[in-house]
């Protein structure tokens, strides 16, 4: 068997029925199909059968290839690493069995691998033949190098599109291997009221603003232990350390789901999962003195939604409040509430804390993103929760934008993603309304090898600094993304670490772009157009939705949105007859970004969306 694919090769794609993860799968054929390799991807039969091994299962496995004229197979399995070694291992027989491999005169000449780190190590190892195996960090750079294609066969758009990451790539490669960032120092901060309990976010905002400091770190810390007593004191241990080392600026709690879910109920036996358990008010109060003089902030609840942000003010001094408005509930499991109730406790939510004077943060887009919606339902979504917000009375706005998300995302389209939500949210400032932009690293983005977790944190540090390249005050906050999170929970030193790359990467680059030695994406032709596109079609969509939704920017408002059909939501696996017109489009990645395609996976113009839309 060969490695390397050409232009002649078919390439078939499957993964047995039970992992339901195809996002690496549709990304992998996107990349194949922008090199022009035919590819196609196995029938639900087929992928069903690699679970039962029967005779049955070998033919039609044989029929699936033979009728495409495949001469290369992509196997994925993302789940248990045990279970992926058994079925990778049925697999193979059922290739010898019928005679597949080039080996015994089939037509296969090249099987790739795809599944956790340790799978791979499995596979690699059991099965030498296998070309290459692809954990799932890797980027498209990487990915093409591991298919074997050669450079000819790369477009020069798709050559364009990585050359921004590979440069960031190089970048961060360098100054991780260098460590230079561990003589970064903590900002010394000096204000009146600093770390007290009316301290708060616009406040040292601006004092770090006139003093000229770097952005604000934020990031979540969360012991476990399964005692929960224990994970609470250990918890308590870390505030201190963290406030002791002075790296970090505002304290992300990391609570448990019944802490979320339950926290004025009575938990008796119920399991914790991950995070820590606090499940007292005199536990939150603990922690606001064991983190002095950080700022800190928490989860809100998903039930009792008014009564936790209640506490949470009266215990934590919270830094700011977030929401997610149509999440973190019966939606995808987080929460009792129905979405149309979880949306009208949290306008009411909302009106609390605008009576603060606290800022809020949306949780929003990137919650569609993960349920496959599409770059411009990430932009609108963020939209109508910024003017929610501005409606309720909130009077300072944290923008997250999570980058990376897909993962697969190309660094230009998450510039033009970027550019384009915090221009919409932008346009709705005034003096009683004021925007503050935070980005983050993906939440899946991250390797398990934590040295390239640390160049990836270096990496994504770049493409934050680029969304305003030409404000030396943005990003205001960075939620910093600790690197161990893919491999184990964050502790202190890893969180320290992680904020000291985030500045060294932050300082480094921007001199690299004065010097004129990277690339200055404030001139990037490509970004701009991109963002143009999708600026456009956000504005179509957001003035169907003012046209066609009653009241938009009410709970219920909010609730016909999602119900008509405006927002993709095609991996949605809850409530799926509810939503049933957000579930029946069809996305893919295109290009770098993530689209609406119609039946033929050509991607859908807003107008035809709309009428669709409409019509439906």
């Amino acid at each position: 068997m060969r490695k390397g694919l050409t232009v002649q090769d078919r390439v078939g794609l499957l993964h047995p029925a039970i992992d339901i993860h195809t996002l690496g799968i549709a990304s992998v054929s996107q990349l194949l199909e922008d090199c022009g390799i035919l590819n196609f991807l196995a029938g639900h039969e087929v992928c069903q059968g690699i679970e039962t091994a029967s005779a049955a299962s070998d033919g039609m496995l044989s029929q699936w290839v033979h009728a495409n004229t495949l001469t290369a197979l992509g196997f994925s399995y993302r789940l248990d690493p045990g279970d992926g070694l058994r079925f990778f291992r049925a697999f193979s027989e059922s290739l010898s069995r019928c005679g597949l491999l080039d080996t015994a005169g089939g037509p296969i000449r090249t099987v790739f691998f795809a599944g956790l780190p340790a799978t791979c190590q499995a596979v690699a190892s059991e099965f030498p033949w296998v070309s290459a195996v692809f954990v799932g960090d890797e980027s498209p750079g990487e990915t093409l190098g591991l298919l074997g294609l050669p450079p000819a066969l790369i477009p020069a758009m798709l050559t364009q599109g990585i050359a921004y990451d590979e440069a960031r790539w190089k970048f961060a490669t360098d100054l991780v291997r260098k460590q230079t960032y561990r003589k970064q120092l903590p900002v010394q901060r000096v204000y009146q009221g600093y770390g007290g309990p009316d301290d708060c976010l616009v406040n040292r905002l601006a004092d770090g603003r006139r003093a000229g400091h770097p952005p604000l770190m934020r990031a979540h810390v969360g012991a476990y232990l399964p005692d929960r007593k224990e994970a609470v004191d250990l918890n308590l241990r870390w505030a201190r350390q963290l406030a002791a080392s002075g790296f970090l600026d505002v304290l992300s709690v990391g609570s448990s789901q019944l802490t979320q879910s339950d926290f004025f109920q009575d938990w008796g036996d119920q399991p914790n999962g991950g995070g820590v358990p606090l499940q007292t008010e005199a536990e939150f109060a603990e922690l606001w003195l064991a983190a002095r003089p950080m700022l800190v902030r928490a989860y809100s609840g998903t039930r009792d939604v008014v009564r936790v942000a209640q506490m949470l003010e009266t215990n934590l001094h919270i830094a700011w409040h977030a929401l997610s408005l149509w999440w973190f509930c019966q939606i995808d499991g987080r929460g009792p509430n129905t979405v149309r109730q979880n949306l009208q406790e949290h306008w009411d939510t909302l009106r609390y804390i605008a009576s603060t004077g606290k800022p809020f943060e949306p949780n929003v887009p990137h919650h569609f993103a993960f349920r496959g919606s599409d770059d411009v339902s990430y932009i609108v979504s963020g939209y109508l929760a910024a003017k929610l917000a501005q409606k309720a009375g909130i009077q300072d706005f944290v923008l997250q934008v999570m980058l990376n998300t897909p993962k697969a995302t190309w660094g230009v389209q998450d510039l033009a993603k970027a550019r384009a939500l915090l221009r919409l949210v932008r346009s709705l400032e005034n003096p009683q309304f004021r925007v503050y932009l935070q980005p983050r690293g993906g939440l899946d983005y991250f390797s398990p090898d934590e040295e390239k977790a640390k160049i990836q944190l270096a990496a994504v540090t770049a493409l934050m600094d680029d969304i305003e390249p030409q404000d030396p005050h943005s990003p205001a906050i960075i939620h910093v993304v600790s690197y161990s999170e893919a491999l184990h929970l964050a502790d202190p030193a890893v969180v320290d670490e992680s904020i000291q790359i985030t500045r060294q990467a932050l300082q480094d680059w921007r001199v690299l772009r004065q010097q004129g030695k990277v690339p200055d994406m404030a001139a990037s032709k490509e970004v701009d157009l991109r963002m143009a596109s999708l600026l456009n079609d956000a504005q179509q969509m957001i003035s169907a939705i003012e046209t066609r939704i009653p009241e938009p920017y009410s709970p219920e408002g909010l609730y016909q949105v999602l119900l008509a059909g405006f927002f993709p939501v095609p991996y949605l696996w809850l409530c799926r007859d509810e939503f049933a017109r957000a579930i029946h489009w069809k996305t893919r990645l295109h290009n770098g970004g993530v689209v609406v395609v119609d039946g033929d996976g050509k991607p859908l113009s807003m107008a035809n969306r709309l009428e669709a839309i409409h019509g439906g």
